[in-house]
């Protein structure tokens, strides 16, 4: 077997041109949009992030007409973490890091669900939410770091067979393989739908609100 390096190629990503969701029974999640990995002087800036927030914002905007769910995770550490072991220092309780991201603000009807790993699933609230009170099945997910919280939460979403979609312009990684190998193993190992833009995906019957 040769050792992965220059031989590596891409496997085809299936994009899909048109996604048209249930705005009743869909939920947007929001992956960990926050000041430490978005904004300069942040701890962990991710390369993209803050050219995510305009689609970010459009998609959000949709949804909210539409009647749709919107959930935010946010990265959230105290002092003696260990995850401060593996990473800089970030997103500490309280701190300006930790702050989601002033264009992302979320309404007083969305949940945010602090998280302490790379799963928004993982200690939180957000399946409770999910399945018993909005009683949803299809998610959109967005936000940061692609191969690690975004990853890691939609993976956790397609072990719990939730319907799961992927922006591409609305997720931002640390490398180009990093963005390839999400978008892969959503599409392929949880049979998820990824888009090139947020403006193939659209929600239909729901309430919607006016502008």
């Amino acid at each position: 077997m040769e050792i992965p390096g220059q031989t590596v190629e891409v496997p085809e990503i299936p994009w899909k041109t048109r996604v048209e969701l249930p705005a009743q029974s869909s939920a947007v999640i929001v992956v960990d949009m926050q000041n430490d990995f978005v904004k300069d002087g942040g701890s962990l800036v991710v390369p993209g992030a803050a050219a995510t927030i305009e689609s970010v914002q459009s998609l959000l905007a949709g949804a909210r007409r539409a009647g749709v769910h919107i959930a935010y995770t946010q990265d959230t550490h105290s002092e003696g973490d260990p995850e401060w072991e593996i990473w800089p220092r970030h997103c500490e309780l309280n701190s300006w890091g930790w702050q989601i991201v002033a264009e992302l603000a979320p309404h007083k009807e969305d949940l945010i669900c602090q998280k302490s790993r790379y799963d928004g699933f993982y200690g939180t609230p957000l399946e409770h939410f999910l399945a018993n009170v909005w009683q949803v099945r299809h998610l959109v997910i967005v936000g940061t770091v692609s191969s690690i919280c975004v990853l890691h939460t939609a993976a956790s979403a397609g072990l719990r067979w939730f319907s799961v979609v992927l922006p591409c312009d609305c997720i931002s990684a640390l490398t180009e393989f990093d963005q390839a190998l999400t978008l892969r193993q959503v599409s392929w190992l949880y049979t998820g739908s990824v888009t090139r833009t947020a403006a193939e995906i659209s929600f239909a019957g729901g309430n919607v609100e006016q502008p």
